[in-house]
């Protein structure tokens, strides 16, 4: 997926089995975060920092979903834990992360292995790709900050 590219209609189900389509936020800007895993210490901070941020990204005119390839029942005790107040899609099947382009081969003291690679798409009102964030310029604590601060 790049700028400019039209972001597909069906993006998942959430963590409650409900189909998460792009027209449910037509009109509002979407923030589509990709994270590796849930609950783990990265991840955690970020989606805190956009459930700390909802109302205010709200009022600008932004929906935020999250995505990883954790499962519904993870992605429930994800959200429970940390009161998160947004949807997160469960890619079991990996297809949202490979259209997106962020399912890619990662290494970790010297093992690869494939995975997620931390991105964020902000979708515009119409359902094209404006802006892509990448790993190197995520800051996990304050990225619903970064985000605020583009506007």
């Amino acid at each position: 997926m790049n700028i400019g590219d039209k972001a597909p209609e069906i993006l998942g189900k959430d963590e409650n089995g409900k189909e998460i389509r792009l027209s449910d936020f037509l009109g509002k800007k979407l923030v589509v975060y990709f994270y590796p895993k849930d609950l783990t210490s990265g991840c955690t901070a970020e989606a805190c920092s956009f459930r700390d941020h909802k109302e205010e990204l709200a009022t600008a005119g932004y929906s935020v979903v999250g995505v990883s390839v954790d499962d519904a029942q993870k992605h429930q005790k994800f959200k429970e834990e940390h009161a998160l107040n947004f949807p997160l899609i469960a890619d079991v099947d990996k297809s949202l992360v490979e259209q997106f382009g962020v399912w890619q081969e990662k290494s970790m003291y010297g093992r690869k292995y494939m995975g997620t690679v931390r991105t964020t798409f902000i979708i515009n009102e119409q359902g094209y790709v404006e802006q892509i964030i990448g790993p190197k310029d995520i800051k996990t604590k304050i990225h619903a900050e970064q985000i605020l601060q583009q506007i």
